[in-house]
């Protein structure tokens, strides 16, 4: 099968240098036939250095937006940059895997995927545990009704890295971490309890940095009978992401969420009830190692490209995600935008 065309715009957001990595290494699938350095680039960013992107062939966004036979773009440039050069792709008509989140302004984002929605083109978004097998079956369990109806999830993206850097780059975004890391999970949760009655927002500083950095965020969303509770901060003393699901049948406990040392990952499931394939009381269901976060998601996009698929988010979803964030964010009321 011929490979697929593909160039990266950007190479400053946070994964930038694994999706570069990833696509490389898919030699099979995928011709990387350019990528534009973005630096210097004025927004905030939190850059990773340019080693996964040694031998590569360096052009210029023109040369890269005209490419002839260019099948793909993949969108690696800082949050808030994001859609602006996101929407010059969609311009051209060139399917894209956008990085997250989908930037500070929700009218630009949804420029955009209107836009995506009239061209009818493939648009990913970078959200990380769409590809990840263990966080998708504990998806699948509540789907089937395995934990009976939900009434209490959480969540967590806590971490312990990147330096006072890290700290000073998230002191440029209003909704700090929950903006930066905890979009994830709101792409992961409104996937199967949809949009929320609620949403209140908690956002806050551990006490060694700037009050401006919100680097300590806890969210909570309301639902009819249910509460989801994100949270993050990058002071954790460990990497214990965690995701915990109760229902009215029982319960799931994915800790850690991802890793990629190619060790197993472990979800622990709890019923009360047995139901078809999985018995009373406690369990465990053993994912096997990964050691590349992007694989899965790189394959999808190959896929939709080829027309093989149809995108399993639709532009609906994504639009519904990023209000999500906003509000969780703090950039604005849910009650304001939660019926735009």
């Amino acid at each position: 099968m011929e490979r697929i065309k593909i160039a990266q715009l950007g190479v400053t957001h946070e994964h930038a240098n694994g999706k570069i990595a990833t696509v490389r290494r898919m030699t099979d699938v995928f011709e990387v036939v350019g990528v534009y350095d973005d630096r210097p680039n004025p927004a905030p960013t939190h850059f990773n250095g340019m080693g996964p992107f040694e031998g590569c062939t360096f052009i210029s966004e023109e040369e890269l937006l005209n490419y002839p036979g260019l099948q793909g773009v993949l969108v690696e440039t800082p949050n808030t940059d994001l859609v602006p050069r996101a929407l010059k792709c969609m311009e051209v008509g060139l399917p894209m895997h956008m990085d997250k989140p989908g930037g500070e302004d929700l009218a630009l984002f949804k420029k955009l995927l209107d836009g995506c929605e009239a061209k009818q083109l493939p648009f990913q978004m970078g959200y990380m545990f769409r590809g990840n097998p263990a966080m998708q079956h504990c998806r699948k369990l509540v789907e089937d009704g395995v934990l009976g109806n939900i009434f209490e999830i959480e969540m967590d993206m806590n971490h312990h890295y990147g330096g006072d850097s890290y700290q000073d780059y998230l002191g440029t975004f209003k909704g700090g971490i929950m903006f930066n890391l905890c979009c994830h999970l709101i792409d992961y949760i409104v996937a199967f309890m949809g949009a929320p009655e609620q949403i209140t927002p908690f956002l806050q500083n551990t006490p060694d940095v700037a009050p401006e950095i919100k680097n300590n965020c806890l969210s909570i969303l309301q639902y009819k009978n249910a509460t989801v509770v994100l949270r993050a901060c990058s002071k954790d003393g460990g990497y214990g992401r965690r995701l915990k699901i109760n229902g009215t049948n029982g319960s799931i406990e994915l800790t850690p969420i991802e890793r990629f040392d190619n060790q197993p990952l472990h979800v622990k499931l709890w019923l009360v009830n047995e139901k078809p394939g999985f018995k009373k009381g406690q369990q465990t269901i053993e994912f096997p190692g990964r050691t590349d976060r992007y694989l899965e998601q790189m394959v999808e996009f190959a896929q939709m490209i080829r027309g093989e698929i149809e995108n399993p988010y639709s532009y609906a979803h994504d639009y519904l995600t990023q209000k999500v964030l906003l509000a969780a964010s703090g950039y604005v009321a849910w009650d304001d935008i939660k019926d735009k």
